[in-house]
């Protein structure tokens, strides 16, 4: 009998599909980053992500990054589907060595990162544990017809993402394995683990104009989310400009690292990795202007259901990998 280490979380999680039936009328099917009910025009959209210590709190962060983290995880989701959230329910699992000041911590993380995107935790539940468990469920609301989905990608979107990448992969380097590079470049990567920010401003935009066609946020990773666009649209990808942080460049450099790898294969960057139809590109780059975002431009759909990436003139194909739970080893 097969374990969940030989399984996977993706694996483990198509097993337990298959066992559900599928409420009629689903407004998002399984297999998108939020689920949904509909009312009347509105959606209500609803999401649950849950932050683990032993896989999901790195040395150096702390109990109220920790939990700060746990509220980001679901609110990147939100902004990937253009969806404004509103209030969060929160369970805890506690060890009961916890003392009074680190439950504290907790709670001013939990609401550090519900404030800083406006939204209040309204309930949840604690209880006991052997390791640390912060499960949040995030409520919200969206357009019906505003929905920014994972399927829609057409050949000829322009495939964009709202930041550079690689910076988590190599932050989580210099945690892990006791890096000690200069602290000009040590802080912005060690500060991109430690205090992630989602895209929500930047996603609810570009919702509002209707310029993306398809959207994932990149907690997985840069390669894997482009995997589940290309999947859920049937669709592929040419990727000319992989886009690598100036900082992530250095790093591999003097880390004898591969800065395309760092940056395709990392993952919980939580930036949007969108297509977006040739017409409006002009004006989703300005819109997120407005918020001092950039739009990089990284390649454009293709017909063939393939991923491939160009570099100093050599094409690659892009493997399907990423951070999964019960498989990946940090």
């Amino acid at each position: 009998m097969r374990t969940l280490k030989d399984l996977g979380e993706r694996k483990a999680i198509e097993i337990i599909l298959e066992l559900l039936d599928s409420m009629p009328n689903m407004p998002i099917p399984f297999g998108d980053d939020v689920s949904a009910i509909q009312i009347d025009e509105k959606l209500i959209i609803v999401k649950v992500d849950m932050l683990v210590g032993k896989t999901d709190v790195p040395p150096g962060m702390s109990l109220r990054q920790a939990a700060r983290k746990a509220i980001v995880m679901n609110v990147s989701d939100f902004a990937a589907k253009g969806a404004k959230p509103v209030a969060a329910l929160v369970s805890l699992g506690l060890p009961s060595d916890f003392t009074e000041e680190e439950v504290r911590q907790i709670g001013l993380g939990l609401n550090d990162g519900a404030r800083e995107y406006e939204i209040y935790v309204i309930g949840g539940d604690t209880n006991e544990s052997s390791d640390l468990i912060i499960d949040c469920a995030l409520i919200g609301f969206c357009k019906k017809g505003s929905l920014m989905r994972r399927s829609g990608a057409r050949p000829g979107d322009i495939v964009a993402v709202t930041g550079y990448f690689g910076r988590t992969s190599s932050g989580l380097k210099i945690l892990l394995n006791g890096l000690s590079p200069p602290e000009e470049l040590r802080q912005p990567l060690v500060e991109s683990v430690l205090m992630p920010k989602a895209r929500l401003r930047e996603g609810l935009a570009l919702a509002e104009i209707g310029a993306v066609t398809s959207s994932i946020d990149s907690s997985d990773g840069l390669a894997w989310s482009l995997h589940e666009l290309s999947k859920a649209s049937r669709v592929g990808f040419m990727i000319e400009n992989v886009p690598v942080a100036p900082e992530v460049q250095v790093f591999a450099e003097k880390y004898a690292l591969d800065p395309v790898d760092l940056s395709l294969y990392g993952g919980e960057e939580y930036e949007l990795v969108v297509t977006v139809k040739p017409e409006l590109w002009d004006r989703a780059r300005e819109v997120l202007s407005g918020f001092k975002t950039p739009l990089i431009r990284i390649g454009k759909v293709i017909e063939e259901e393939e991923i491939k990436v160009r570099i100093n003139g050599e094409t690659k194909v892009v493997e399907g990998r990423g951070w999964e739970h019960f498989r990946s080893v940090a």
